[in-house]
């Protein structure tokens, strides 16, 4: 089979390039810097320049493909336009460059936020939507993004699937890499720079299995679908232990409760600065609890024991660390934070909260 994929110098990207090429497949990467794509050293790809957004380029990229595997998006909150660009328009150019090119089918890569919110439970495919938006522009992009990649496939007569992964953990394809938006979180942990986290549930699965799951989408999803590629539901408190346990590196962690989303927003608002973005602490403070169960179910995915992947998340992330990647980083506010908090606790200042945890049952402090 001949594959495209868009975003393969990424974490994930790099990941179903991988798969695709240990199974034998031809590969076609499409990238805008080439410098980028040394972190694919080892899979053997072709190469087509191409910018996401530019439709007649992304045609000639995909020209003679069998398959497309759309893993380009931005995460983050601004620059807002590059946001809604990348995951709200991108898709749809992709898919519409696909159905000019003949290609069979487009894999689309979104987000368990654009799914929305668990409630009673985890939420799964049927979940719906909130009518006015979450008003957070990376879920609000990526929902978009879906809707317009699907709305084109079936205008187009193209087969489109869209995949929905979890807060993706593991280890990136070049181990020399350092860690993007999601492994940074261990990785900040382990470099005693991250202060605080919210009291709220995330999913979390590993890189390896959701490329999996990409390739599972492509042969058997159903067109017109979306499927939750996730794994383990854990608070983020409890995942700031377990990842204590798991390191045997233990330092204070504030545990911020959600409605400090609120109290940012206002902060924003009055020009005041700030650690984090109102978004940032708002994405944090969500209930980001999901089923995999339709995936494993029609496509045949799994995910691996979350303790597997963090341990492995770890143990490279303190490779780069041995190997003094990091030597001679600039401090930031976080990270004086984070030493401040350091102090505190070598001065037996957390014994009262630690106390007072167990009285009212509401965690203070991770990571002790």
């Amino acid at each position: 089979m001949k594959a495209t994929i868009t975003g393969a110098t990424g974490f994930l990207g790099a990941h179903v390039a991988r798969l695709l090429d240990e199974r034998g497949d031809e590969v076609r990467v499409v990238y805008r810097d080439p410098n980028k794509l040394d972190v694919l050293r080892g899979i053997e790809f072709k190469r087509s320049r191409a910018d996401a957004l530019d439709f007649t380029a992304m045609r000639k990229a995909l020209r003679g493909s069998d398959v497309l595997f759309h893993t380009a998006g931005y995460v983050g909150s601004s620059p807002a336009e590059l946001v809604w660009g990348m995951n709200a328009r991108a898709p749809r150019i992709a898919v519409e460059a696909a159905a000019a090119e003949g290609v069979g089918r487009v894999v689309i890569t979104s987000t368990i936020s654009a799914i929305g919110t668990a409630s009673n439970g985890p939420a799964d495919e049927t979940t719906e939507y909130p009518e006015n938006w979450l008003g957070l522009l990376y879920p609000d992009s990526k929902r978009q993004g879906e809707r317009e990649a699907l709305e084109a496939g079936e205008r187009l007569g193209i087969e489109v699937v869209v995949v929905n992964p979890g807060y993706v953990l593991g280890v990136p394809v070049d181990r020399s890499q350092p860690g993007e938006n999601s492994t940074q979180t261990v990785g900040n942990y382990l470099r005693r720079r991250l202060p605080a986290v919210i009291d709220a549930p995330m999913n979390f699965v590993d890189v390896s299995d959701v490329a999996a799951g990409h390739l599972l989408a492509a042969e058997r999803g159903r067109p017109g679908q979306r499927y939750i590629l996730g794994g383990e539901n854990l608070r983020w408190p409890d995942f700031i232990d377990r990842l204590g346990e798991l390191s045997d590196i233990h330092h204070p962690v504030f545990v911020l409760p959600g409605e400090v989303a609120v109290a940012a927003r206002v902060r924003e608002t009055l020009a005041l600065p700030g650690l984090v973005s109102a978004q940032g602490y708002e994405l944090m403070a969500q209930d980001w609890r999901f089923s995999s169960a339709k995936a494993e179910r029609e496509l045949g995915f799994s995910a691996r024991p979350f303790d597997e992947t963090l341990a492995a998340t770890v143990e490279w992330y303190l490779e780069l660390i041995r190997a003094g990647l990091f030597e001679g980083e600039d401090s930031s506010r976080l990270s004086t934070l984070s030493s401040a908090l350091g102090v505190a606790h070598s001065l037996r200042l957390f014994t009262g909260l630690r106390a007072a945890q167990v009285v009212t049952g509401r965690k203070f402090v991770a990571g002790l």
